[in-house]
């Protein structure tokens, strides 16, 4: 249940929300298979996080990525915790082809939508509707705009994929920028979760517990919202 929010606590974390959790176990994954299938080779096409990652062999990534609408109810449970009106303003970090941020125009016709990836690949082959929405950009690099000119900062499948001192400033500026913010990082509470997510990811740089993750936000002054990932 996502209820709405309370005020934030500026010396401490938001709240850990479940947004995601049918989206990631609706995908059956063979660990070890991927292991054993020349994993090294896959991890070297897919972190060029171009069309091997979007659109190649489900070796190298998503295996084909079209929108099927598997993003509507995350839009609608984001908009209800946030309270967000028709005129929202929102930045998606790491918004691949724009499918999130879609779900959003649609429930927000008025919303105001910016997008960042490093992939040219997804940013050329944006959804329809958000042609010049996506631009170019690291994460982990400051971005134009003043403090909270955002309504809503997310970053989803995005943090996992960088350095600790990259993951900092993500962290901080994702805080810097959004007046709400809502994060999903893959993670792990067991060995078995932690060996499940080494076989499976591709692009990962960061193998952390969820409570390393929040020690994390607290160190690095993250406030906003957050999910994790798990590989069961």
């Amino acid at each position: 249940m996502i209820n709405a929010i309370p005020p934030k606590d500026l010396h401490g974390i938001g709240e850990e929300l479940s947004l995601i959790q049918k989206i990631h176990t609706s995908t059956k994954r063979d660990y070890m298979g991927r292991m054993m299938d020349e994993k090294l080779a896959c991890m070297a096409k897919a972190r060029k996080f171009e069309f091997d990652y979007w659109d190649g062999s489900r070796r190298t990534g998503y295996g084909g990525y079209v929108y099927d609408g598997r993003w509507a109810p995350m839009a609608e449970g984001l908009i209800k915790r946030f309270n967000l009106r028709d005129d929202a303003k929102i930045l998606d970090i790491g918004a691949g082809k724009g499918y999130l941020l879609y779900e959003f125009k649609k429930l927000l016709p008025n919303c105001t939508l910016l997008g960042t990836d490093i992939s040219m690949h997804a940013i050329n082959n944006v959804h329809e509707e958000l042609n010049d929405t996506i631009i170019y950009h690291k994460v982990q690099e400051r971005m134009d705009y003043p403090n909270k000119n955002f309504d809503l900062v997310l970053a989803v499948n995005t943090l996992h994929n960088l350095a600790l001192y990259e993951i900092k400033d993500a962290l901080q500026e994702i805080d810097r920028l959004g007046r709400n913010g809502y994060i999903v990082i893959e993670s792990y509470r067991t060995f078995e979760e932690l060996h499940n997510m080494q076989c499976w990811t591709l692009t990962a740089e960061a193998f952390y517990s969820d409570d390393e993750w929040k020690w994390m936000f607290k160190e690095f002054g993250y406030t906003g919202d957050f999910e994790f990932i798990h590989f069961e």
